[in-house]
C-alpha cells in the first residue's frame, strides 16, 4: 500500500504531466487531486490547526536589542518521546541555556541539510547540461553574505535613527 506522501507525489506527476510541466501552485493541484478522486480531503483537528498557526506566528515574532539587531524571540526543539515527535517552544531569555543551545544547533542543521541538498540538486541539474557555460556555480560559504547582511542592517538603523 502506498504512503499518504506517495500517493500525493502520484497525483503532483500527474497534474503536472497534464500541464505540459508548466510551473503551478500546489492548491491547483490538490483541487484537481480532489476532483478527478486521486485524493480526499482531510478531516481537520481545529487544535491543530490552531497549533500550527500559533506556530507560525510565534516564529515570527522578532524584537530589537539595544544595538538596533532584530532578533527572534521564541526558539522550538524538536523532541522525540515513546515515538512521538513533539516541538516545545522557549522565549529567549526565559527558556533555559541547554534548550536555546539545542534550538540553535537544529537550525544550522537545517542550513547544512538545506546546502547540502541544493548543492545536489544542482550538480544533477549541471550533469544534464551539455553546454559548460550554462552550467551554475554554488558558494557555500556565507561569511561575506552574512557581513553584508549585517552592514546592510547597521546602515537601516543609522538611517532610522538619524529620521
Amino acid at each position: 500500500m502506498a504512503s499518504m506522501t506517495e500517493g500525493m507525489q502520484k497525483a503532483w506527476h500527474k497534474y503536472e504531466s497534464r500541464q505540459n510541466h508548466k510551473p503551478t501552485t500546489m492548491r491547483q493541484a490538490a483541487e484537481w487531486a480532489v476532483a478527478d478522486g486521486l485524493l480526499e480531503l482531510p478531516e481537520v483537528d481545529a487544535y491543530d490547526v490552531l497549533a500550527d498557526r500559533m506556530s507560525n506566528a510565534v516564529r515570527a515574532e522578532t524584537r530589537t536589542d539595544p544595538l538596533g539587531r532584530r532578533y527572534r524571540v521564541n526558539h522550538a526543539v524538536r523532541v522525540t518521546k515513546t515515538g512521538v515527535q513533539y516541538t516545545f517552544w522557549g522565549i529567549m531569555g526565559h527558556a533555559p541555556h541547554d534548550h536555546m543551545e539545542k534550538s540553535f544547533a537544529w537550525r544550522r542543521n537545517q542550513i547544512v541539510d538545506d546546502s547540502f541538498h541544493l548543492k545536489t540538486d544542482i550538480d544533477v541539474y549541471n550533469d544534464t547540461l551539455k553546454d559548460e557555460r550554462q552550467k551554475i556555480q554554488l558558494i557555500l560559504d556565507f561569511t561575506d553574505d552574512v557581513a553584508e547582511r549585517e552592514e546592510f542592517e547597521r546602515m537601516n538603523n543609522r538611517r532610522k535613527d538619524v529620521a
